[in-house]
């Protein structure tokens, strides 16, 4: 893990060669390959049932855990001075690799018990786990077939026993989800920098063995960075590759940004390591990976576990801003989980067990209707609001609500306690006033039970009207009119809106009209390369026609409910890869792309 920080245009798989804009490969298959009229966006992350557990959880366990895990942090060298780190062991203290490998044979994680994992994650409340199947020393955490740097074939670990399938078991058995870490980045295959269409073949190789062989539900990649020693050549192409065949095995799979450039434009959600962003993020989900401690791995000196008050303030910070919380453990050279860290996670869910404080975290989301106070944070599950206080105000005294949109308060009480709660319009939004004391140190939940403003009802839309040229300068007649459903497009490197457009220097001009359903400011969003404007009701909301990488742009404007609006959208795309998609939020409305229902054509 942690990042201490392109170009081939295919890949040799079986025999045959992957174009860079492949759709999916199946086994005994050629290459289903994409080109002109290939989308590799198939659904809305923010909205489809695909992610919809996935957003709902909000809390995950990851876990580092490897052949590295057997150095407990400290490797002497021959000088008798003593070198320190967790699963960066290998580089950081430049152990060579014979002696490295030596290590690892006797590397018997013998305690590892799935069952006390799964418990651990369920007493803390976590809802999926993320194990490390193989980090950047390339030992990998199964019995895979394409090579012998493994825990069955090198270690002197059970060979009858396999770590994720027992994980897989006990997971399923709790009904909590199991994903696989996997780095691109690998330092001991001498293919990495030496014949790097190899090693992606046994890459590929590996992960259809994880991904049929286990039925994870998440793919969490890593190691994706330019760096050397060794040398990482991974590139976008590599990456549009790696996540349409992914795809093409499992198309429930979720995937993160790691998988090619941690972009917006990559995978499904973000990936901000070890920081919690201060707002929702524009135009991608996104999850905060975090230790427990000061390392991914195991270290046996680091016993610098974050108080539970901050695990749970962290937890809370994420879901208030439409996040999710992975929260990393390191076991033992033998498996076991240490035990200030199962101690923490306990703390974890006592919290969010205890009077359904964990209403704040689960299904929960950005508020919308409200500013962030500077008193705790406040989460939102349809119309609940949960205002979760670190800074208790005392009894009888007031916590101030700055609201963004109107709504009124229908009711109000303090999780867990009978105290009574005033609220009352003051300034710029409410004073809430609870009579008694808190009841919880790390956070105290009050549920305010809220009327937002009327909303008209669904439109009934079909999508916009799409004119596509076969140029970058949106001139001369269409080359294709249609109906799109909505802006939701990830061309890539290969891909074009239609058959007939090359994959490089088009454009696209969408018209029609746009229905909102609440009276309220909504900011539209793009993800675009390489430009793109918005213009609703004539009025330029968007611009940027500088030619640009995949880049996020962000303009507001106030629309009233029912009413209809014109709206013109307009791309251009030159050379390399391609992206636009619109979305949509206000108080009342979660980001998402501008659904077809709200989109007329002229």
């Amino acid at each position: 893990m942690s990042v201490r920080h392109p170009s081939i245009r295919g890949l040799v798989l079986s025999g045959v060669v992957l174009a860079a804009s492949c759709l999916s490969v199946t086994p005994g298959s050629a290459a289903a390959a994409g080109g002109p009229g290939t989308n590799y966006a198939s659904d809305d992350p923010f909205t489809s049932s695909r992610t919809a557990w996935w957003r709902d959880a909000r809390f995950g366990m990851f876990i580092h855990f490897g052949d590295y895990s057997n150095w407990e942090g400290e490797y002497t060298r021959p000088d008798g001075t003593v070198c320190r780190d967790a699963e960066w062991i290998k580089r950081s203290c430049t152990i060579p690799m014979a002696e490295y490998e030596q290590k690892a044979a006797t590397f018997n994680p013998r305690n590892f018990d799935a069952n006390a994992v799964v418990a651990a994650a369920k007493s803390a409340g976590q809802k999926y786990i993320v194990i490390t199947s193989k980090h950047h020393d390339g030992y990998a955490m199964w019995p895979t077939r394409q090579n012998a740097w493994n825990l069955r074939d090198h270690s002197s670990f059970d060979k009858n026993r396999d770590i994720l399938a027992e994980l897989k078991k006990a997971a399923d058995a709790a009904g909590i989800k199991l994903g696989f870490y996997y780095s691109i980045w690998d330092w001991h295959d001498p293919d990495f920098v030496a014949d790097f269409a190899a090693y992606k073949q046994r890459m590929y190789a590996q992960l259809k063995e994880l991904v049929d062989g286990y039925h994870p539900a998440l793919l969490w990649f890593d190691g994706e960075w330019t760096t050397d020693n060794p040398t990482n050549n991974w590139n976008s192409q590599d990456g549009e590759a790696l996540e349409a065949y992914l795809r093409g095995l499992d198309r429930n799979l979720i995937i993160n940004n790691r998988v090619n450039k941690r972009r917006v434009s990559d995978g499904d959600y973000g990936t901000p390591e070890q920081e919690i962003p201060a707002a929702p993020v524009d135009g991608q989900l996104w999850e905060s990976c975090m230790t427990i401690n000061d390392h991914w791995g195991f270290a046996r000196y680091d016993t610098n576990w974050k108080s539970g008050p901050t695990l749970i303030r962290n937890l809370l910070a994420t879901s208030s801003r439409s996040g999710n919380y992975l929260l990393n453990i390191g076991p033992d050279g033998l498996g076991r989980v240490p035990a200030g860290a199962a101690q923490q996670l306990k703390l974890i869910g006592d919290w969010s067990g205890t009077a359904g404080q964990g209403a704040a975290v689960y299904r929960a989301g950005y508020p919308g209707v409200v500013a962030e106070p500077g008193w705790g944070t406040v989460s939102r599950q349809g119309n609940d609001l949960y205002a979760a206080v670190t800074q208790w105000p005392g009894a009888g005294r007031p916590l101030h609500l700055t609201a963004t949109a109107p709504f009124t308060v229908t009711s109000a009480n303090v999780l867990g306690s009978g105290q009574k709660v005033t609220v009352a319009k003051a300034g710029d939004g409410f004073d809430v006033t609870p009579s008694g004391n808190a009841t919880n140190a790390a956070a105290t939940v009050i549920r305010l039970r809220i009327a937002p403003a009327a909303a008209a009802g669904p439109g009934t839309g079909t999508g916009l009207k799409a004119e596509i040229f076969d140029n970058d300068q949106l001139s001369g007649t269409p080359k294709v009119t249609r109906t799109d459903p909505a802006i939701n497009y990830a061309w890539r490197f290969g891909g074009s809106p239609a058959a007939g457009i090359p994959a490089d220097h088009f454009s696209t001009r969408w018209t029609g009209s746009i229905q909102p359903r609440q009276s309220e400011t909504y900011k539209f969003t793009t993800v675009s390369d390489d430009t793109a404007q918005v213009w609703i009701d004539g009025k330029l909301v968007i611009s940027n026609t500088t030619p640009h990488g995949p880049e996020v742009n962000s303009g507001s404007i106030a629309l009233q409910a029912g009413r209809k609006y014109s709206i013109k959208v307009e791309h251009t795309e030159q050379t390399g890869e391609a992206y636009m998609k619109l979305l949509w939020s206000s108080p009342n409305t979660p980001q998402q792309i501008v659904p077809k229902e709200q989109l007329s054509t002229p």
